[in-house]
């Protein structure tokens, strides 16, 4: 089922070693990814200091939109967990810059529990 989540906008857990070379440039000294996550073209990260989506964009995905969001500036967040007949979790993250959530979906596999403590460690610690 991954390609079919991937279609409808499902996330899914990728190779966050590999991730880490590919975008060294992008990480601070010493800052490193926990957990990454990949929707079709797009990658949001949890580093051990913030959170970094990565937006590609344009037809052929070579326009690329980064934003870096500190964890002190998350205000709030929620996870709903996929039901009997939802394909998907969903992750809605509240920053103190904006009203509207940044929302994410996940597919069934992934433990949309450690997503949520994995964020909840930086985000509360």
């Amino acid at each position: 089922m991954g390609l079919f989540d991937g279609l409808i906008g499902n996330a899914s857990e990728v190779n966050f070693e590999k991730l880490q070379e590919e975008v060294k440039d992008l990480l601070i000294p010493n800052e490193t990814i926990k957990n990454a996550y990949k929707i079709i073209r797009d990658t949001f990260i949890f580093t051990d200091k913030r959170l970094i989506l990565i937006d590609k964009q344009g037809v052929t995905g070579k326009k690329t939109e980064y934003h870096s969001i500190p964890y002190k500036n998350i205000l709030h967040f929620s996870v709903e967990t996929a039901g009997t007949f939802d394909l998907d979790a969903e992750l809605k993250i509240w920053v103190s810059s904006s009203q509207i959530p940044i929302q994410k979906h996940f597919n069934k596999s992934t433990n949309i529990y450690k997503v949520q403590s994995v964020l909840a460690e930086y985000v509360l610690g």
